[in-house]
């Protein structure tokens, strides 16, 4: 301990009390903004324009590297425990090692969250007359592009996303993105405090910042009026069918019935073909064995008989593998059976299936979860692949190469175009809008939050697909495992959704779209402008130090 005595600073009885203070701000900062997202309801979501002012309070008063990184991680850990406490999926049947990665992501948000506080502080050495604060948004949207970016990659806590209950606010998405959303709410906390918590020797409050946050809100109010009552929801409609089996999702995948949870969702689908459905949409993995994949020929005949009895299409997440049999062209992520003696790839994946038709459509899933599906850079280092072993009937899916536009067509429709997501991989806004870019008139997303119970995480992701709705002018159809299952339409409202834990079936009428916005043509404009301002902040630091070193 003496070690360390003299870089520890004596803070003074007075100084000590104003810590004790700011710790309750910052513990205050952190539940203010985690109780701002879903799925606590609307009125708790304006709260995300106020949440991070006591968190501003605190570190505008704090001087040193340390003391804003402190202050970070205890405002951060606070606002990922309330918002994300269901990563670990804390159950009886759950496997310990999905525990182990919960607890991880819970520490590690908050460390990543020192990356825009850093910036802030060095923002600070180059300015020194200019006040820093003006830049903290700009900062926090670049850490959400790089959250996205990686095998770390993990944007749920998008400050855009918790916006995704306040309809008309979130409109202007299908400009700006969710990233420009979290960008908007970011300086309206800056404004309002600026406002009423910084003042001057001449009033108590600021009046210019609180009426540009005025001006701001009400653009973004009135935008929202503006394209809720103008925006035309297509004619051109398809009609789902919705598959919820509500299986356990632990037991799924030792049972060894496979007959009976085949004979389950076959008898769900004829219920949604009596009711006119015209696609079929059944659960991520929804089978838990590769049934296309040559070995289930019984399995396959029997989905292929169904779809072709009902002139019914299939979209369905399954288990997907492919075999590399070509020894001179064996791809790199290829991996190798010992006992076959054969290279071959895993896919958490998205079969697509037509009628009359054995022609297999097929998409990969490209964000894995990190940690809970693939070990972050096992391609880097092989070895970390045996830290993913555990009891569920996962192992280290290989990443998907492109996304998939599926054609979708059979006797009672027209040829449509779906981009089929996997699970995650709904929350990541840039990414789904490739799928838009390829011509997808309609978005589906097949999921299993199962793992997680009846906790916030399936409620956060089903919101969470608003905003994907809106910023592309797109309906979403999600299908759950065991639930939250819902039809969401391009204004961004939920048409129809299931309750969690039910067996059972949705049927709706689902418009497609086809027209383009802003966003999904240009998604990378504020993360981009954002980024190149924060590494130029800390490219300027770098100059600075080198300076000094050298005594340039």
């Amino acid at each position: 301990m003496k070690l360390f005595s003299k870089y520890k600073v004596q803070l003074s009885p007075e100084e000590k009390k104003q810590r004790r203070k700011e710790r309750l701000l910052l513990i205050l900062s952190g539940i203010i903004l985690g109780i701002s997202f879903p799925p606590f309801p609307f009125p708790f979501t304006l709260l995300i324009f106020v949440g991070l002012i006591p968190y501003f309070i605190v570190i505008k008063r704090r001087t040193t590297l340390a003391s804003i990184s402190s202050a970070t991680f205890l405002f951060s850990l606070v606002f990922s425990l309330i918002t994300i406490y269901w990563v670990g999926s804390w159950s009886s049947e759950a496997d310990p090692y999905l525990m182990l990665a919960g607890v991880a992501l819970l520490l590690v948000y908050p460390c990543v969250m020192l990356i825009p506080s850093t910036l802030f502080y060095l923002t600070r050495k180059v300015f020194p007359k200019f006040d820093a604060i003006w830049f903290f948004p700009l900062f926090w949207v670049t850490l959400e592009y790089l959250l996205t970016q990686t095998d770390l990659r993990f944007p749920w806590l998008l400050l855009g996303h918790g916006l995704a209950k306040f309809n008309l606010f979130i409109q202007g998405a299908d400009i700006v993105g969710t990233n420009g959303l979290s960008l908007i709410a970011a300086y309206l906390n800056v404004l309002l405090f600026k406002s009423f918590f910084e003042k001057n020797s001449e009033r108590k409050f600021r009046l210019k910042p609180l009426l540009i946050a005025v001006f701001i809100f009400l653009c973004m109010i009135i935008y929202g009026i503006y394209k809720t009552s103008t925006f035309r929801i297509s004619e051109r409609k398809v009609r789902i069918g919705i598959v919820q089996p509500n299986l356990n999702p632990w037991d799924k995948w030792s049972t060894g019935n496979l007959s009976d949870l085949l004979n389950m969702y076959l008898t769900l689908s004829q219920k949604c073909v009596d009711e006119g459905a015209e696609v079929i949409l059944w659960p991520e993995t929804a089978l838990p064995v590769y049934a296309f994949g040559g070995t289930y020929p019984m399995v396959e005949n029997s989905i292929y008989n169904f779809l072709d009895t009902n002139h019914v299409s299939l979209l369905t997440g399954m288990p997907d593998i492919i075999y590399d049999l070509n020894q001179n062209n064996i791809p790199e992520d290829s991996k190798y059976s010992g006992p076959g003696n054969y290279y071959y790839r895993t896919y958490n994946a998205v079969l697509g299936l037509n009628p009359g038709s054995r022609n297999i459509q097929r998409y990969g899933k490209m964000k894995l979860v990190p940690l809970g599906e693939r070990v972050p850079f096992v391609d880097q280092f092989a070895f970390l692949g045996d830290l993913l072993k555990w009891g569920v009937g996962i192992t280290g899916w290989n990443i998907g190469k492109d996304t998939t536009v599926f054609k979708i067509k059979n006797e009672k429709i027209d040829t449509i175009k779906v981009g089929g997501l996997v699970c995650y991989e709904s929350v990541d806004p840039v990414f789904v809008t490739a799928f838009v870019q390829k011509g997808a008139e309609l978005i589906t997303v097949v999921t299993n939050d199962s793992w997680y119970g009846k906790s916030s995480g399936p409620y956060q992701h089903k919101d969470f697909a608003m905003l994907r709705a809106v910023e592309n002018r797109r309906s979403v159809v999600r299908c759950a495992n065991g639930g939250v299952s819902c039809i969401i339409n391009a204004k961004g409202n939920i048409l129809a959704e299931t309750k969690m834990f039910v067996k059972t079936t949705l049927v709706g009428e689902v418009p497609l779209q086809d027209e383009k916005t802003f966003y999904s043509e240009n998604p990378l404009i504020v993360p981009i402008l954002c980024s190149v301002f924060s590494f130029w902040i800390f490219g300027m630091n770098i100059l600075i130090w080198l300076k000094s070193k050298f005594k340039m």
